[in-house]
This record gives C-alpha cells, structure tokens and sequence, in this order.
C-alpha cells in the first residue's frame, strides 16, 4: 500500500492505494510546517491517521503540502518518519501535487486557488518556472484568504451595500474589535479570512460581490498566469475556489484572453492516477 497526502492550511487529504482494492481516502487537519511545530505536527499525525490506518505495510509516502519547501522538506519528513514505518518517505510542494494531477505526464500551467493561491509552468516532469504567489499579504491574489479580506475591508470601510454589512455581522456574531483580535493577533488568520467564502458564493449574484471576485481573478492571471506562455498551453485549476467560482473564473479567463483547461476540487484523484502505474 502506498499514502498520497494533500495537505492544505486547512484540511490533508490522505488517499490509500493498493493494487487489490479501490482507493479509500482519509480527512483530516490541515499540516503545515512553516506554522505548525515538529510536535505539533507529529501529534496531528498520531490523533487523527494513524488510529484509522489499516494493518497493511506501507510502502511509500507521497506527501505533498503548503509550506513544504526548502529546509521544511527536511522537517515534514522527519515527522513522517518518526511515525510511520515506510521505505519511501518523499515530501513535495502542494503545487507539484497540482501539476501531476491536472497535467500528468505531459507539459502545461497548472495553478491553485484555494485558501491561498499559486501557479506554474511544468515540464510533464518537474516545475521549471513559478511566479512567487508571496502570500496572502503581499500577493496569493484569486485565494480564499485574500477574497476573504477583500470582502471584509469593503465591508468595514462600508464600500459594500449597508444590507450586506449587516447580514455579515450578524451571521458571524463578529464585532470589528473581533475582527482585528482575528486578523492580527490570533493564529492562522488566512485560516480565518478564507472562512468567509461560502458567505461571498451565496452573495455572488450581487454586483459588487461578483466584481470583486471577478477582480480578484484577473489579478491572478495577469500578474502570475500571463508570466507563463498561456498562449501556447492551456491553464488547469485546482482547489476550492477555482472549482466553486468556476463560472466567474472562466469569464476573468476570456476577458484576458487565457484558454482554461481543467478545473478540479481537490488533486487527489489526479495523484491517484498519476501513481497507479507504480504499484
């Protein structure tokens, strides 16, 4: 058997392969290491997976996650080691999962949209070129986070119907000060601000909440997708928000004239299939 994680701020999702028997998938809390301590982390392991894992050898685990890149490749792996017994241990970044699952083998941009946001061009092999997605404070433009304080600095600077404002507040009993605690004292704050999406997708018909998706889309592609040679391939998507706000993410891609190929929820699928040949 072999162990496939996905692992997002929010959620990993483990799927369990096996040639004699139909994948099975396990959810369980988001791991991050940029955020999360080795402990931490390890705990995560041992509250959550390790008590619903069968009683099969595992062969390898293929994690791949936000903020698994330089030095906490090194980190993720000596947790994953420290509990789990498996020859194969490789940790990878949640974008090369994105492009083996919506590319394969094959050449193409593939991108993120989901609490954060990322893009890149990929050989059919390995990632060649990535335009730095710099977080939800600086950039991670089209993501969750980064529509979810989007929305609530409109609507605390009341840029955004009076009727709206309130219908907020009240279904999240949140008070400013609340806000700010959250935001900026608080952990996980893109945790947080992503939270707010579902109340964006239920407003989406209103005018300014569907300009303010869209815009959060355009900024995407042109300052990240446009950096590739979108016209020559077409883009994938992968992730909440892409799959969710598809219609709006197709309508930013004509406007910019950018070709969509796939668009998936989740890339578990997709590293199932890419994986499959090897057992």
């Amino acid at each position: 058997m072999i162990l496939i994680a996905d692992s997002g701020t929010t959620k990993t999702d483990w799927r369990m392969v096996s040639p004699d028997r139909p994948p099975t998938s396990i959810l369980t809390k988001g791991m991050n290491p940029y955020f999360q301590t080795e402990d931490e982390l390890g705990q995560a392991l041992t509250d959550e997976l390790l008590p619903v894992l069968p009683d099969s050898d595992i062969e390898a685990v293929y994690f791949y996650g936000a903020g698994c890149a330089f030095d906490k490749i090194e980190v993720m792996q000596r947790v994953i080691r420290r509990h789990i017994s498996a020859p194969t241990v490789e940790v990878n970044t949640d974008l090369l999962a994105a492009a083996r699952a919506l590319c394969g083998h094959g050449a193409g941009i593939a991108c993120i949209l989901g609490t954060g946001s990322n893009s890149c061009f990929y050989d059919g092999v390995s990632i060649v070129k990535n335009v730095s997605p710099l977080g939800y404070i600086l950039g991670d433009e089209g993501g969750g986070a980064t529509l979810g304080r989007q929305l609530v600095s409109d609507l605390l600077k009341d840029m955004l119907p009076a009727s709206l404002k309130e219908s907020f507040l009240t279904r999240y009993d949140l008070t400013v000060p609340q806000i700010i605690d959250r935001v900026y004292r608080q952990p996980f704050p893109n945790r947080f601000l992503a939270s707010f999406t579902p109340f964006i997708a239920e407003h989406i018909q209103e005018p300014e909440v569907y300009t303010l998706v869209f815009n959060g889309f355009t900024a995407f592609l042109c300052r990240n997708v446009m950096k590739y040679d979108c016209q020559r391939y077409p883009v994938s998507f992968v992730g909440s928000i892409a799959f969710y706000f598809r219609e709006v993410l197709t309508a930013a891609a004509e406007a910019t004239g950018i070709r969509i190929g796939t668009i998936l929820q989740s890339p578990g699928d997709g590293l199932v299939e890419y994986y499959s040949k090897e057992l």
